[in-house]
């Protein structure tokens, strides 16, 4: 047999073991990586025998193979990683990237110059401040011997790195003010799409460096560097975020009744709203906590009755509520005897304590009481509250919503002469303004009773009358005209506002001309009345004026403006006295008989009424007597018999030849007494 031959048995047991030797190494665990340069050996040896009795031992030559260096990078946490939950403001937020050798021999990372390694994105504003290979012991913190790799010019090298073992890298950021939940703020350490990709050298990788001399085997490329990729991500957290709610009836309310209002603060954000700091509270009250600034409303008092819950601290302040209620109001623990804002502190504890997240505070009721008596203008309410972030950084105050409570407006209208809304004639609605037509309306016209005795131009005069607000808030008022003349023309003027009311004795549809007048106040508006030729003298013609409330249209008042075609009225009567019986009987108008003329003159205008009613007063009458003008004669066929009389104040002037006689009064007030003028004359 040849001692090549190797039995058919042998042969298969062979590859039997070989099969195995396979299958065990691939169900083997996978061992550690082998270092790069470690030289494999390979030494054969054998043991046979000659067939006798002698048995040899045989070495083959050694194979040594060494080990390619193999470079490995990865960089962890990876995309979608949190660094954690900030907040809008928040500073010194710290990423930590850990960079570990995957290779096979001692390596160094390299960061390129300037922070390019480094980039920031998200949607959340935000800053990177500092970036570092960390070296100290703190786990989570930029210690002074950190190697900055953020603001450096030139490219930064890690020192060596062994194989399977790992550097740490702290990036630290800032969150911007405006930030708003759910904004993100995301770091990214290199720009590979994997780890352990061969480096392309591009702008903003992190990469391995070898030490000199290195030889490594990437792939088909020969000490080729290899990069890799990290994102952390980190989600802006709502903050403390303060929200103040307030609740108060919409109205009407009637004057001097209570408003209540209910206020409520809530901390809506996702951490505890920390308390701040009052400058000034006197009396030992607390000047820490979560404050609500409650304004005492404009034309309110604080209730006499109020008390508040349980649980909430409560300040007074009298200062002017405009200021800042934290630094420049003062503020008490009793209350005070005019009170311009309270104060509801509800945090837990009372004394520099918080509003938990998600949290509320109690209902808070506050009671005013309504001061004004003007209706018009509406109370309104308005809060804040402050605290502070989970920083400690004071939050923009939460202002509650804008309450307005309406009044309930009463109307009330005075309507009358000028300066005299309130005028009485037997009641406010029969006060009146009197005047007379123009003179030429009734010139030349006898000024004694007589039907006949007619105007024989237009009689016109213009009324001022004054309206009064005596409602409770400004009103609008509607004026019209009820009553007029027979045949009359009738405008009224508001302002620059002239309204036919009244045309040829018929009313004008639609004409309501309306006059705003404010709470508690008076206004002006003229009438102008014309009355048609024809019309009997010494008579007063009667227009009605109304003023009607628009906030309540039963409330109206009336004033009349009265005008009157003359009103001096003059009768003239004559009695003859003969004394000479022997001409004639005692009342025969002979030569020597005495004639006695008496003029009686008065004022017709109305009398009656009280005080603010404008009355027709008659100033400076002159009554005349002329013996030989106006187809009078009594001069040439009579002499004067003594001196003239005047029962009331009139003042009498005889001229030289007694031919005329006059009689001036100062004047003559609506109602007075009729007075006579009287002068006597002879028959020549």
């Amino acid at each position: 047999m040849s001692r090549n031959y190797i039995p058919i048995n042998a042969r298969v047991l062979t590859r039997l073991i070989v099969v195995l030797a396979i299958t065990c190494a691939l169900a083997a665990p996978a061992l550690a990586q082998t270092d790069g340069g470690t030289d494999i050996t390979n030494t054969a040896s054998a043991t046979y025998s000659d067939g006798g009795s002698n048995n040899y031992n045989v070495v083959s030559n050694t194979v040594t193979v060494r080990v390619s260096n193999v470079a490995g990078l990865t960089i962890t946490p990876d995309a979608g990683a949190l660094a954690s939950q900030v907040v809008a403001s928040q500073t010194g937020v710290i990423y930590s990237f850990t960079i570990t050798n995957t290779g096979n021999f001692s390596d160094r990372v390299l960061f390129l110059a300037n922070g390019g390694s480094i980039r920031l994105s998200g949607t959340a504003p935000a800053t990177i401040t500092r970036a570092v290979i960390h070296l100290g012991a703190s786990p989570n913190q930029i210690d002074a011997g950190d190697t900055d790799i953020f603001t450096n010019p030139a490219n930064v090298n890690s020192a060596l790195i062994a194989r399977n073992t790992s550097i740490r890298v702290l990036v630290e950021v800032s969150i911007g003010a405006a930030a708003t939940s759910a904004q993100t703020a995301i770091v990214t350490l290199g720009d590979a799409a994997t780890d352990s990709q061969n480096a392309d050298y591009s702008a903003n990788e992190v990469r391995t460096s070898h030490p000199a001399g290195t030889v490594v085997t990437n792939g088909d490329a020969t000490n080729h560097n290899v990069e890799a990729r990290g994102d952390i991500t980190a989600t802006v957290q709502a903050d403390a975020q303060l929200q103040l709610s307030l609740t108060a009836p919409s109205g009407p309310v009637p004057l001097g009744s209570d408003i209540t209002y209910t206020w409520q603060l809530c901390n809506i954000g996702s951490r505890d709203a920390k308390a701040v700091t009052l400058t000034t509270v006197n009396g030992g009250g607390s000047n820490q906590g979560v404050f609500i600034f409650a304004p005492v409303p404009a034309n309110t008092v604080l209730a006499a009755s109020q008390s508040f819950p349980a649980g909430v601290g409560v300040l007074y302040s009298s200062s002017n509520p405009t200021l800042n209620p934290l630094t420049q109001m003062t503020w008490e623990t009793v209350r005070p005897a005019t009170v311009t804002m309270v104060a509801f502190n509800v945090s837990t504890p009372l004394t520099g304590g918080t509003l938990a997240a998600a949290a509320c505070s109690p209902s808070i009721n506050m009671v005013v009481t309504i001061t004004t008596s003007d209706a018009t203008n509406t109370i309104t309410e308005q809060g804040n509250a402050y605290a502070n972030n989970s920083l400690n950084v004071q939050l923009p105050p939460a202002t509650s919503p804008l309450r307005t409570t309406t009044l309930q407006q009463t109307g009330g209208v005075l309507n009358g002469p000028q300066g005299a809304p309130g005028a009485i004639g037997t009641n406010t609605n029969d006060d009146f303004t009197d005047k007379s037509v123009n003179a030429a309306a009734i010139l030349n016209v006898p000024a004694y009773p007589n039907p006949a005795n007619v105007t024989v131009a237009i009689g016109t005069a213009t009324f001022t009358n004054t309206v009064q607000n005596t409602g409770n808030a400004n009103d609008t008022f509607t004026l019209s005209v009820p009553t007029f003349p027979a045949g009359a023309d009738v405008t009224i003027i508001v302002g620059a506002t002239s309204t036919p009311m009244v045309v040829n004795g018929a009313a004008v549809a639609g004409a309501a001309p309306t006059i705003a007048v404010a709470f508690g106040a008076t206004a002006n508006y003229q009438v102008v009345v014309s009355l048609p030729v024809g019309k009997t003298v010494l008579t007063g013609f009667d227009t009605v004026i109304r003023a009607t409330s628009g906030i309540d249209n039963t409330q109206a008042n009336n004033t009349i403006d009265r005008l009157f075609t003359g009103f001096i009225k003059l009768e003239k009567a004559v009695t003859v006295l003969n004394s000479d019986l022997t001409k004639g009987s005692a009342t025969d108008a002979v030569p020597g008989a005495v004639l006695t003329y008496t003029i009686t003159y008065t004022n017709i205008a109305t009398a009656a009424g009280g005080a603010g009613n404008v009355k027709l007063t008659a100033n400076n009458l002159v009554i005349t007597e002329n013996g030989t003008a106006g187809g009078n004669n009594w001069a040439t066929y009579t002499t004067q018999n003594g001196t003239p009389t005047d029962s009331g104040t009139g003042v009498i002037v005889v001229n030289g030849t007694a031919t005329i006689i006059t009689d001036t009064v100062a004047s003559i007030a609506a109602g007075a007494p009729a007075q006579t003028f009287t002068f006597k004359r002879t028959i020549n």
